[in-house]
């Protein structure tokens, strides 16, 4: 079966949800008269690079060699990072989503995930892209369809881009206070988190983004007057991209795509995910920031992006 794509708009910004993976294809905004990217985009049909787009659940990122133990009990999922001997981005990124409703600024999908290789937690999720005058907001539910207490993490691979502005000419700013050391080898967390203040990881005030190779988890992430915490890239002519999270997503994976680190964006080179996320890196086994969701009970969350 054939990949299906969604179009939905309002306004003056417009996107392209996929049903595989669930994904956010392409987001841009009409700016005098011209599309304006807000995001990376890949062609329809094909699989996204660097899983672009792409709901990163029940866990988002990794788990160190496959295993966690909840309530006492040890799983092992699937390896599925290889090289790295990771389980990697949760178990639905690569599934077919089913539609619920599509109309003209809004797509709702849904999937359930059931007993499969270390995970006995049945799971049933819905995604609602929407999009209105401000831009595009994104909410998630998680729903424990089992009959025990289930481990959940959530995030989304979302890729910022300020129209056809070259990454390496712009600024990200990112209001947050500390960051968590990842293995160069593994990218699983070494230790605590440390404070930016003072390293090459202090985003909060905007820096050129030109020479910085980030694949790292940020988090203690300082919220506007209206609850929100707001990512910033800026390019030196036209709108800067805003990527906003709600205080229910207490960190942000910011990810470099590079050439120079074997990792080209197709047809861009580099480019920057700021990735929302629920809890960091191998949360399954450090504890931190993990959701317990009770048989019955829901999880919602939601973040979106706009421009300015």
């Amino acid at each position: 079966m054939a990949e299906a794509v969604f179009p939905i708009r309002s306004g003056d910004y417009r996107a392209e949800v996929v049903s595989v993976g669930a994904g956010l294809r392409k987001l841009e905004r009409t700016v005098a008269g011209r599309p304006w990217p807000l995001t990376e985009t890949w062609q329809a049909g094909s699989r996204p690079p660097l899983s672009a787009g792409l709901v990163l659940a029940p866990w988002p990122n990794r788990i160190y060699n496959g295993r966690f133990t909840f309530a006492g009990v040890e799983h092992q999922l699937e390896i599925t990072e290889p090289a790295r001997y990771n389980a990697i981005h949760g178990l639905v990124r690569r599934r077919e989503w089913t539609v619920e409703e599509h109309v003209e600024h809004r797509v709702v999908q849904s999937i359930e995930i059931g007993l499969q290789q270390g995970w006995p937690y049945p799971l049933r999720l819905t995604l609602t892209y929407e999009i209105g005058p401000d831009g595009l907001t994104v909410t998630t539910t998680a729903t424990n369809i089992g009959s025990v207490p289930a481990p959940y993490g959530f995030g989304m691979h979302a890729f910022m881009r300020a129209g056809d502005a070259p990454l390496d000419v712009c600024t990200l700013q990112l209001p947050a206070g500390v960051f968590l050391p990842l293995d160069p080898d593994y990218l699983v967390p070494t230790g605590g988190s440390l404070p930016v203040e003072g390293t090459g990881f202090d985003f909060r005030t905007a820096r050129p983004v030109k020479g910085v190779w980030l694949d790292t988890p940020f988090s203690a992430l300082v919220s506007e007057l209206d609850g929100r915490v707001r990512a910033a890239l800026r390019p030196p002519k036209g709108p800067t991209t805003i990527l906003w999270v709600e205080p229910r997503f207490r960190w942000l994976q910011v990810f470099t795509a590079d050439p120079a680190h074997g990792q080209a964006y197709p047809g861009r080179g580099r480019a920057l995910a700021v990735e929302p996320m629920t809890c960091p890196p191998d949360a399954f086994n450090s504890g931190i920031d993990v959701i317990v969701l009770d048989p019955g009970k829901v999880w919602r969350g939601s973040w979106g992006m706009t421009c300015v």
